[in-house]
């Protein structure tokens, strides 16, 4: 079975096979990384004043709304 990394740090594993056990614990990493992400993101959202919030296009309601949504889900 082969994996297509879904992260480009993880190139390296491109055409390689792998275990259904290591395939398993790579995707459970590469979804730690990603909300692990998603926490950093949305922790810089808290600190934009509304002007900068203007600019990037979203409200201060939408900052909130998103501030507070868990890590897994968009």
């Amino acid at each position: 079975m082969t994996q297509t990394p879904s992260h480009t740090a993880l190139g390296f594993l491109a055409g390689r096979q792998l275990t259904p056990v290591s395939a398993a614990a790579l995707r459970v990493v590469v979804l730690l990384v990603r909300w692990e992400d998603r926490r950093h993101t949305r922790k810089g959202l808290k600190r934009l004043d509304d002007h900068l919030l203007k600019d990037v296009g979203i409200s201060r309601s939408d900052a909130e709304r998103e501030l507070a949504a868990r890590p897994w889900t968009r």
